[in-house]
């Protein structure tokens, strides 16, 4: 049985026991979150649209972190003008507990 999911602008596709990092999450480490935009539910078929309106999935937030950083370079040529920057995205690992379908 696999769910997806929508969260942070990604979607996601899920099944019982996954751990997954999703854009960072409002909650504390070790507490339950829900995600209620299920897109589609698979148990022998697929469920989508109105069939899984009421569908959630149930998480367990396992820890939150910064993916590894991702060097930004601009350059314009005959000006001099060189500039770099990083940047590392926060995220939040979640381990899923249930398929409510």
């Amino acid at each position: 049985m696999y769910a997806i999911i929508a969260t942070g602008g990604k979607q996601y596709k899920v099944s019982e026991g996954d751990v997954i990092n999703v854009e960072k999450l409002d909650a504390e480490a070790g507490s339950t979150v829900t995600f209620d935009k299920v897109i589609a539910v698979s148990n022998d078929s697929l469920k989508v649209g109105a069939d899984v309106e009421n569908s959630t999935v149930t998480a367990t937030v396992v820890e939150h972190g910064k993916d590894k950083k991702v060097i930004v370079y601009k350059y314009k040529r005959k000006t001099g003008y060189h500039k770099k920057n990083g940047h590392r995205q926060a995220y939040t690992q979640v381990k899923i507990d249930k398929i409510n379908a």
